[in-house]
């Protein structure tokens, strides 16, 4: 009998002594399944709306908000618009994500939007470069959604071929 006992202890210390040896070379590692931080570079040439801090937590409400103004209330131009924050925060650099807010891991929106896994659907209806200009895709790529919003801007956007329409706005 004194055997057994003498066994089983042995049994849980090696056990113990494994148990430990798993912790803490887990522990000392690198945590598994951590995503890296975004790294992305910012304009600092020009002051944003507001604090990096007040932006991340806010941003989609603010620009809700606007959309909300623009589309029931026709008021554009005001301080928050996607239209400002593209031309600030759309790439500067070479590649797919060049002059655009999207289209590769390195472009400003959809690297913190990968990172936080939110869904960016801005860019189903809105450009993702500064000006307006035509996205690398062409437009039979476009969802139907897409296609519907760009020819309504484009209607919106062309108010001299429309003067002599009846109803036409200034």
């Amino acid at each position: 009998m004194p055997g057994i006992v003498a066994h089983r202890w042995l049994k849980a210390i090696g056990l113990a002594l494994c148990a430990g040896a798993i912790i803490g070379t887990a522990s000392a590692a690198e945590p598994a399944g951590r995503v890296a931080k975004p790294s992305i570079s910012v304009d600092r040439s020009t002051q944003c709306i507001d604090s990096p801090e007040v932006m991340r937590r806010t941003h989609m409400d603010m620009l809700k908000h606007q959309r909300d103004r623009t589309v029931r209330q026709g008021i554009r131009g005001e301080k928050v618009s996607l239209n400002g924050c593209i031309d600030c925060h759309a790439g500067q650099g070479a590649g797919a994500a060049a002059g655009s807010a999207v289209g590769s891991p390195q472009a400003f929106c959809e690297t913190c939007h990968r990172y936080a896994a939110v869904k960016l659907d801005c860019f189903e209806c809105h450009q993702p470069r500064p000006g307006g200009a035509q996205p690398a895709r062409s437009q039979a790529d476009a969802s139907p959604q897409a296609r519907a919003a760009q020819a309504a801007q484009a209607f919106l956007d062309a108010p001299a071929a429309r003067t002599g329409a009846a109803g036409a706005r200034p």
